[in-house]
């Protein structure tokens, strides 16, 4: 998420660093496979603060615990390459190392005693009574290779963010709330009408529709098919006893099971077994057939020309066919109760097809585009006499208190008011699935906000105005506090 912010310059949350705290009780996990060539062991420079390595340490061993927990433990560090997360920890503590050095200019100071009170606070560390527990803390140091100068700067390097980030946020204004509390609770009126494709007649004729063919017909294509020569080998009358499908069933029947994974009996699966038991006794016979017809002692039993996909021949069959060239020979591949040995003798690529090829699925295409076409040109003649014609007439409408519109069923009616009302026209077209609504608001209202709404307004505004200031305070901080990399590999 950093990363992607520290790239594009957009939306700043305020949590952009990765809490230290969150993470107590996670092991550390280093991220030795890049040498270190900077100074006093600094990795990089951002502004006046100098990135240590501990400090990116910390946060790489945060972000990796994370992921592996999402990923349920399987990350590794091949996987943690993969995915950047070196990069992203820089990312991290490059952003934080800007905030800093904004705070430390504003003036924005953490004390010691603010640290020493933020510290008890944190569970990790506390006995079963809520009591700050030393022993506990430096527990937690030790399995995490940090020093409590190293965590406790940490920790007062993030209590600085946020009072930074608090003292930046202004709350919403009176003027603020009541413009968006307008846009939310504002009500139309309007005059409409819903035409579908049963108002309009289109012609089918051959000229329009060669036409139409003329300028897609490259979107057109025969199927890539193939030329096969296919020996088949039997199964049915391979004799099987009933001890022998009783033997097979015994060491197979976790195979058989019905739609809802349950085993099948050997009775109710016996069909099945007696199938697979004379696939496998003739599967020596299928492949001295294959072999007899690879070496012309044996002719084929068809030759076929097939579309790629065809259900003549399984998916297995067909897969194995595309990786293979004309005139090679597949060994034998169950298929139904029968083995099919099969040779490639011509495989046609697809091909522009004709006008007459195309025709039935160019009048579909053509139908639809018609109707279109027509639908719009009709809304665009009924729009120009809307505010005349009889027309039906809604009540006072917002987006939680609406009635169907004529011809739409409740989610159109409600894709059409979302559509409205984020609509600056007072007149105008909206599409709605296959259907066209022309409308004419003929009045508009402000209805009172009750409490859930006048929450609601609070929050977008405070949400809007935070993205706004987001969007240029990171662009900002980079312009301000430019970053000197002390080695490769930090930054993709």
């Amino acid at each position: 998420m950093i990363s992607w912010m520290q790239k594009h310059n957009r939306y700043l949350v305020w949590t952009i660093w990765i809490a230290t705290i969150a993470f107590i009780g996670a092991g550390f996990v280093g991220w030795g496979s890049y040498d270190l060539s900077g100074k006093s062991g600094s990795v990089a420079k951002v502004g006046d603060i100098e990135i240590k390595q501990s400090k990116l340490n910390m946060a790489y061993s945060n972000l990796y615990n994370q992921y592996n927990q999402m990923l349920q433990g399987q990350l590794d560090e091949k996987k943690a390459k993969e995915m950047g997360l070196v990069q992203q920890a820089f990312a991290t503590v490059a952003t934080q190392a800007k905030l800093l050095n904004y705070a430390k200019d504003m003036g924005v100071i953490v004390s010691d005693d603010e640290v020493a009170h933020m510290l008890e606070s944190i569970k990790g560390f506390q006995n079963k009574n809520g009591v700050f527990d030393k022993s506990i803390y430096k527990m937690y140091l030790k399995t995490q290779h940090l020093k409590a100068k190293t965590f406790e700067d940490s920790l007062r390097e993030e209590m600085t963010i946020t009072k930074l980030l608090d003292l930046l946020q202004v709350p919403s204004l009176p003027l603020e709330e009541e413009t968006i509390g307008a846009a939310v609770n504002v009500a139309d009126k309007i005059a409409y009408t819903v035409l579908t494709e049963d108002d309009v007649n289109i012609s089918q004729d051959t000229d329009a529709l060669k036409q139409f063919w003329q300028t897609r017909k490259e979107n057109f294509k025969t199927p890539k098919t193939y030329t096969l020569a296919v020996v088949w080998t039997d199964t049915d009358s391979v004799p099987v006893t009933e001890e022998e499908l009783k033997a097979f069933y015994q060491l197979n029947s976790f195979n058989y099971t019905d739609a809802k994974g349950k085993q099948l009996s050997y009775e109710d699966a016996k069909q099945q077994v007696t199938r697979d038991l004379q696939l496998k006794k003739s599967k020596k016979s299928a492949q001295k057939a294959y072999i007899a017809f690879k070496k012309g002692k044996k002719k084929s039993d068809e030759i076929v020309i097939l579309p790629l996909g065809d259900g003549k021949l399984s998916k297995t069959v067909w897969d194995e066919i595309q990786q293979k060239n004309a005139g090679e020979i597949l060994k034998p591949k169950a298929v139904g109760d029968r083995y099919a040995t099969v040779k490639i003798i011509k495989v046609q690529q697809p091909k522009t097809m004709t006008f007459e090829q195309a025709e039935a699925q160019v009048r579909i295409l053509y139908i639809a585009q018609a109707k279109k076409d027509a639908l719009f040109t009709l809304a665009q003649q009924r729009l120009k006499t809307i505010e005349e014609s009889h027309t039906n007439i809604t009540k006072f409408m917002t987006l939680d208190h609406f009635d169907n519109l004529d011809k739409l069923n409740s989610e159109e009616s409600l894709q059409f008011l979302q559509k409205l009302f984020t609509s600056s026209k007072e007149k105008g077209i909206i599409n709605v699935s296959n259907k066209v609504v022309v409308y004419n608001i003929m009045a508009q209202k402000l209805l009172p906000l009750d409490e859930n709404q006048t929450q609601l307004v609070t929050q977008t505004v405070n949400t809007t105005k935070r993205r706004v200031f987001e969007r240029n305070f990171l662009k900002t901080l980079d312009e301000k506090y430019p970053t000197e990399v002390y080695m490769g590999g930090l930054t993709n």
